[in-house]
């Protein structure tokens, strides 16, 4: 246990010290050294305040034993001179600490942000390393590691620079109490980690039972019309319930334990204002000792074991640290694991005018089953394809492997890269935004004009989505919006303002009308944009230059210049 209590401390060090070096070599570098720079001359001149204003309270207790009025006056002056000066440096300081620690939580953010969205990291994250809650971590645990590190980072700064201060003060006064002092410290320590050590561990479950309790009620949320007509309120309540119950519970053992703790660190606390007096008031009273000095000592007693005491005064917020650091790191090395996972054993390279399938082989997820065996196929720019398959997962899977997103399967596909190659899904996905960021490109806003949307949206008919969304810039939910044609339709005009080499359209018979999936593949041949559809409803009773048929053993055939009949039966006209 002791080695491998010793080992998770070595490696959250080595990760602190891979965070540090990464903002250090971040853009945010040089700004971040400026701010860590002013805090430690701030945190220096807050002590020498600190040790100035010990004796300058004692001298001011001295003055009232001793009647002196004229003294009286002046240290009271000095007072006032120090408490201004502390008052400036304590504010400018924290005002430093907030700036550093919020420009560190934007460099840390930005950087998960990027490998997180890199590489479809995301979409690959929960199925190569189990990781719950991504989002929870990047956001909230990303900015209670950077305040808390900090924070700790400075107190631990702040208290060797005050123990180093007031031990020569306590020292001065009596060695005897700063004999006390250290062994009181040391003590406090032991027991504070004694009695809070399972804190850590409650603490890492509970923020995973809060992660997953408000990811129902978002479920809920997202899906209340799906949920209402199947009627599953209660299946949900029941779920809701049993969340609550698992983190209720959790945090009535951190209830119990921080009791016991709260017992002890207080009451340890308490003791810190009695000690000082019950060893140098004797002192006073046999007149070895002034009374201002009593005064001194208590203030120097007490600010010496708080740089003692910090695992005692921090151990809950250590506590939970511990667990949100353990979250963040879990989710680093995540990140690193799927960034080395290969997403799919089919080899992918890009060229820009055709896409060809060279033997590739897809599997059904369990690999139990060939969807699609063998297949060599070769689709050029301006073609107008068909698949066909005995089932939709044989489809799907085709989408799926071209896109990059189907792990199951072997074999060779040369395609466009993805900026030039679109995948429409058969429901479609507009991500929340404004209407000019759902339809162009990122790094596009402001380069296509308004003219040219307008075009497009009015040859789709959807010109007037434009007045009920307020315009192109207004931040809309398009799921509350727009039907799910509507949607579709959206989707379609986007690939009008792409102009990719190909696209891929899943079954848009699902939401569009027969006429309307003939008209989009007329534009699309007209503007010499490729096109392979995925069958499912009316689609196949419209014109292609070649069907692909995929059979129910995973065989295929090819069939060219297909063309519909009155009854909607596809002929092959070149055999």
């Amino acid at each position: 246990m002791a080695h491998e209590t010793l080992h998770i401390i070595r490696a959250t060090w080595k990760r602190l010290r891979g965070v540090l070096r990464s903002l250090l070599k971040s853009p945010q570098g040089p700004r971040a050294v400026v701010f860590a720079v002013t805090l430690v001359l701030l945190m220096i001149a807050i002590n020498g305040l600190n040790v100035l204003n010990s004796y300058v309270g004692r001298d001011f207790m001295s003055s009232i034993e001793h009647r002196n009025m004229r003294m009286f006056e002046l240290q009271a002056l000095y007072y006032v001179g120090v408490f201004l000066l502390s008052t400036a440096a304590a504010v400018l300081y924290r005002f430093t600490e907030e700036r550093l620690g919020i420009l560190w939580r934007e460099q840390l953010t930005r950087r998960l942000i990027g490998a997180y969205m890199d590489d479809r990291t995301y979409y690959r994250l929960d199925s190569a390393t189990g990781v719950a809650n991504p989002d929870q971590r990047i956001s909230e645990d990303v900015r209670a590691f950077t305040t808390t590190t900090l924070s700790f980072i400075l107190l631990i700064v702040n208290g060797t620079l005050t123990a180093i201060s007031f031990s020569g003060v306590l020292w001065s006064i009596s060695p005897f109490l700063f004999c006390v002092a250290v062994t009181y410290a040391v003590c406090g320590s032991v027991f504070t980690i004694l009695l809070g050590k399972p804190l850590i561990r409650l603490n890492y479950n509970q923020l995973d039972m809060e992660a997953n309790f408000r990811a129902d009620l978002i479920h809920v949320r997202e899906n209340s019309e799906s949920i209402a007509l199947a009627h599953r309120e209660g299946r949900f309540k029941a779920r809701l319930n049993k969340r609550l119950d698992a983190l209720t519970t959790n945090f009535r053992r951190l209830i119990r334990i921080n009791r016991n703790l709260g017992f002890f660190t207080n009451g340890y606390n308490y003791f810190i204002q009695i000690i000082p007096a019950l060893i140098i008031a004797p002192m006073f009273i046999a007149g070895n000792k002034e009374f201002g000095v009593i005064t001194q000592s208590t203030m120097a007693f007490a600010t010496l074991l708080g740089a003692f005491s910090l695992i005692v005064t921090q151990f809950q917020s250590i506590s939970a640290f511990t667990a949100v650091t353990a979250r963040l790191h879990s989710l680093n090395d995540a990140i690193e694991k799927a960034h080395e996972v290969t997403p799919c054993s089919i080899a992918v390279d890009e060229t820009v005018d055709r896409m060809i399938y060279e033997n590739v082989t897809l599997l059904t997820a369990d690999r139990g089953r060939v969807l699609l065996a063998g297949l060599n196929l070769e689709i050029t720019r301006g073609s107008r394809w068909l698949v066909k398959a005995h089932d939709d997962a044989q489809k799907v899977a085709l989408f799926r492997a071209t896109a990059s997103v189907w792990d199951n399967g072997g074999g060779h596909i040369i395609r466009p890269g993805l900026d030039n190659i679109l995948f429409l899904p058969e429901r479609p996905y507009l991500p929340p935004g404004t209407l000019r960021e759902v339809l162009l490109r990122t790094g596009a806003e402001n380069v296509v004009p308004d003219e040219l949307i307008h075009s497009v949206l009015a040859k789709l008919d959807l010109e007037e989505i434009i007045a009920r969304a307020h315009g192109l810039d207004t931040d809309q939910d398009w799921d509350d919006l727009l039907s799910i044609g509507e949607q579709h339709l959206l989707s379609v005009s986007r690939i009008f303002l792409a102009k990719p080499a190909f696209v891929f359209l899943d079954r848009p018979g699902s939401a569009l009308t027969k006429n309307q999936i003939s008209s989009i593949l007329e534009k699309l041949s007209e503007q010499g944009i490729g096109s392979v559809v995925l069958s499912k409803n009316g689609e196949s009773r419209l014109r292609y230059d070649s069907v692909l048929e995929i059979k129910a053993d995973g065989s295929w055939d090819v069939t060219s210049e297909a063309v519909a009949d009155a009854n909607g039966d596809l002929n092959d006209l070149s055999c």
